[in-house]
């Protein structure tokens, strides 16, 4: 059973459909706590930029999803838009629903995202992450 729920209405290209399963095995990862397959999936030079600001790496973020710190329970992926840089690089827009306890505070939180997507050796991996 997944924890991510995508909400939305259109159909995808097939490369498409790639970064959309590709964002959504991100964010069961971050709520299973599977360090392993947020290694593989991020990009090594990831950044994360918080609602408050805050900007992390990518093991900085993996260190605080890993220790409890930022802890993910559900999350809702309406209407993605992927934008497209050439064969090799792409965007997801989308409304992100989380609900979560970040640093202390439980809630649930609406995220305006976008995710920058880079395609490395073949596979399509996390490079930034804003919201």
């Amino acid at each position: 059973m997944s924890d991510v729920e995508l909400i939305c209405e259109k159909s995808f290209s097939e490369v498409d459909c790639e970064i959309v399963n590709r964002f959504i095995e991100f964010q069961q990862a971050m709520i299973d706590k599977n360090k392993d397959k947020l290694v593989e999936i991020i990009a090594d030079d990831y950044k994360l930029v918080h609602m408050s600001g805050k900007t992390q790496s990518k093991s900085e973020f993996i260190d605080e999803v890993m220790d409890g710190t930022l802890n993910y329970f559900k999350s809702e992926i309406h209407d993605p838009t992927i934008l497209h840089d050439g064969e090799k690089s792409a965007s997801l827009i989308a409304d992100v629903c989380l609900t979560a306890k970040v640093y202390g505070i439980d809630g649930k939180w609406t995220l305006n995202t976008v995710v920058s997507f880079k395609k490395i050796d073949g596979i399509w991996k996390l490079g930034d992450w804003e919201n």
